[in-house]
């Protein structure tokens, strides 16, 4: 049986939520690899709606393990209370399904206090974070300061990490003209939760290799996507860890070879929050209508997300860079009624015709779609179940769009419900 990786292929928000729910129920094990409580995924089980932010998918389902790796930064805080929210809903989540990496470093306080601020001293030029202190914590990881998960065990070498960790943060609060964070007052607040995050933590690449070796089934689920990959996506306006398929081993501490089927997610159209360039978006009726009839809000933030037509170069650059096997064609049905579809073939930058989004800034941000149109459907195909109940005209989409992007499209899904999904191939018996 083959190990999955399910990955964004656009700019997050591709309905991974849904298509990771569809697969975690034939897993055994449900893994978090990166990223933070900044990304959240929509599930929808049995007319039950549940948000999640930070724990894997597994929680809505008895049986399960969950592990948040190595390659998570966690708000213990944010933690609990999720655990809390999900538990008041009638789910088991407890130490003995679900897992914290030793290594797992956390979002302090002054992580989200920082964040904040330099987004707003950034002004006009501000990347467009959600604010919770990711990006600072990732910075404190790489700079060797950070906190890990098992360092809440032993108060003693706690106290001096914070105070290493303090000179960083303090230097740049004076800068900053913020009042200075007490070493004490942290202290004193980790060591109160303590006790309620430490039996989760433990050696969660022990479990993840034994799990392996007993011929169960791993799901590695994705935050973000490739586009906002720090060192593929449109940087600066990226997130702060590799969204790629690649770092569910880095992110987990599983050899490579534990991967055996790398699924991009990717959205019928395209969206994106927050800041920077997005060279199909939309800003006019058409965004206003997909934006609507997609609900494109954010699962976390709540912000609105910006509409545009499906951009088949960037997906096309995902599956390349990231190594998909195939891709989860999502929201079909929110095109249904269009008359026409754009979908972008390449760029035009400085007079120059591009099939790849170039790295510099300057040029993605100058970067002007080249559309090829094709005709839309008028009838359903909302909750449609197989190919023979889509109108010709999606079934063509769908082939154009596998043409353009050079990877299958081994599922779609045509609305939020888990069992409204085409399958062509099940990615765990590949």
């Amino acid at each position: 049986m083959a190990n999955v990786a399910v990955v964004g292929t656009q700019w997050g928000d591709e309905g991974k939520g849904k298509v990771v729910d569809w697969l975690s129920a034939r897993a055994d094990v449900v893994v978090r690899f990166q990223g933070g409580h900044n990304a959240g995924h929509t599930l929808v089980i049995g007319g039950e709606t549940y948000k999640l932010s930070l724990l894997p998918s597994s929680v809505v389902r008895r049986g399960k393990i969950g592990i948040l790796g190595n390659g998570v930064v966690i708000d213990v805080w944010a933690f609990l209370q999720e655990v809390s929210e999900m538990q008041a809903r009638g789910l088991h989540i407890a130490p003995d399904n679900l897992c914290i990496a030793e290594g797992a470093h956390l979002i302090l306080p002054v992580h989200a206090e920082l964040d904040r601020l330099r987004e707003a001293m950034r002004g006009a030029s501000k990347i467009g974070t959600t604010g919770r202190g990711i990006g600072p914590a990732y910075e404190d990881k790489v700079a060797r300061r950070g906190i890990r998960a098992a360092d809440l065990a032993t108060p003693d070498l706690l106290a001096r990490k914070i105070g290493d960790l303090l000179l960083h943060h303090n230097a740049l609060r004076r800068g900053l003209e913020e009042k200075e964070a007490s070493a004490s007052d942290l202290l004193e607040r980790l060591l109160k939760i303590a006790p309620e995050i430490l039996p989760f933590v433990g050696p969660a690449w022990r479990t993840l290799n034994a799990a392996r070796r007993e011929g169960k089934r791993l799901l590695f689920e994705g935050a973000q996507g490739a586009a906002l990959d720090v060192d593929h996506g449109t940087y600066p306006f990226v997130t702060s860890s590799n969204a790629l398929a690649a770092q569910a081993a880095l992110g987990s501490g599983v050899g490579l070879g534990a991967i055996d089927y790398a699924l991009g997610i990717t959205k019928s159209y395209a969206t994106r929050v927050g800041e920077g360039p997005f060279p199909t978006e939309q800003r006019n009726a058409t965004g206003r209508t997909l934006g609507e009839r997609g609900d494109e809000f954010g699962t976390v933030t709540g912000r609105k997300r910006r509409c545009g037509w499906f951009d088949a170069v960037m997906v096309r650059q995902a599956a390349e860079v990231g190594g998909l096997d195939g891709i989860a064609l999502t929201k079909l049905d929110v095109l249904d009624g269009m008359e026409r579809l754009s979908v972008c073939v390449g760029y035009e930058v400085g007079g120059r015709r591009l099939d790849y989004l170039p790295a510099a800034a300057a040029d993605q941000q100058a970067a002007r779609p080249i559309y090829e149109t094709m005709e839309g459907w008028s009838s359903s195909t909302r909750g449609a179940r197989s190919w023979s109940d889509l109108p010709a005209a999606a079934v063509k989409y769908v082939r154009y769009i596998e043409e353009l992007i050079g990877a299958p499209v081994v599922m779609l899904s045509t609305s939020p419900e888990r069992d409204d999904t085409i399958v062509m191939r099940d990615p765990f018996q590949d």
